[in-house]
């Protein structure tokens, strides 16, 4: 299988979301950029709940690293996966 995102050594998978099409309209998306945004939405959680990096984010969101770390802001998700207290304890030692 081909176009998915998610893959070991070059194997990728592609999977299918059914969506309505009065969902598609509601939303004022065309089915390319819901899914797009789909992806980006899927990456920007699974990293920040700490389960991908964020090399893995923007990979699963299909863009650069830089660009998706600009992306997180329009979520209002941290870069850091690290809370301020985490960061302190490990400061100190």
């Amino acid at each position: 299988m081909s176009g998915g995102i998610l893959g070991e050594a070059g194997m990728s998978t592609t999977l299918q979301i059914e969506v309505a099409d009065d969902v598609l309209a509601a939303l004022q998306r065309d089915p390319q950029d819901l899914a797009r945004e789909m992806r980006l939405a899927a990456a920007v959680k699974w990293y920040e709940l700490g389960v991908v990096s964020q090399d893995k984010a923007a990979e699963v969101a299909g863009m650069s690293r830089a660009a998706f770390l600009m992306a997180l802001s329009r979520f209002a998700v941290t870069p850091f996966q690290e809370t301020a207290e985490e960061a302190l304890r490990g400061a100190r030692g």
